[in-house]
């Protein structure tokens, strides 16, 4: 079984992320089982999905935290896509889910980001990693997450700027 990088340690993944559909949104046979779907299948299978707790959907970089919305807070997991480590789309909707629509759950990154941004995706509200190149060293990875230990901004895992919390 494939791992991942959750919480701060390095985890089995059971979740099954369905690919973006070749055909009709409607058409797609949703297994049993931990199961991210493309939004696309959700917002067509919307209906008979919603009563699932297993099952998260995964946001494109081309899709907006707004397409999914209040959905969210039901969701036990959000997927945000990297299609190259250089999109960077995916920190604003990681940053929206979490600040603009209340999700509380697992926020996912998905697909070609890499080691350096890890840092960076845990304050926009990530806290799991699962890479797409399976050799990545998720031990090097879990190190990631820390390679800076103050910040003077605020953000989602820290929402008072250093000003404040020296005050």
């Amino acid at each position: 079984m494939p791992k991942l990088v959750k919480d701060g340690a390095i985890v089995e993944d059971t979740w099954t992320l369905l690919p973006k559909p070749e055909g009709e949104a409607t058409d797609v046979a949703v297994p049993t089982g931990h199961v991210i779907v493309p939004l696309s299948v959700w917002l067509a299978q919307k209906a008979q999905l919603q009563s699932r707790t297993d099952i998260g959907v995964w946001l494109d970089s081309d899709e907006t935290a707004d397409s999914l919305g209040e959905d969210a807070q039901s969701l036990p997991l959000v997927a945000v896509n990297f299609p190259t480590f250089m999109d960077g789309r995916a920190f604003s909707t990681a940053r929206l889910l979490r600040e603009r629509f209340g999700f509380t759950g697992e926020l996912r990154a998905v697909g070609n980001f890499i080691r350096d941004q890890l840092c960076y995706l845990r304050r926009c509200g990530v806290n799991a990693f699962a890479f797409s190149n399976p050799e990545t060293d998720l031990q090097a990875a879990l190190k990631s997450l820390n390679d800076f230990t103050e910040y003077y901004q605020a953000s989602v895992d820290q929402p008072l700027p250093l000003f404040r919390r020296r005050a």
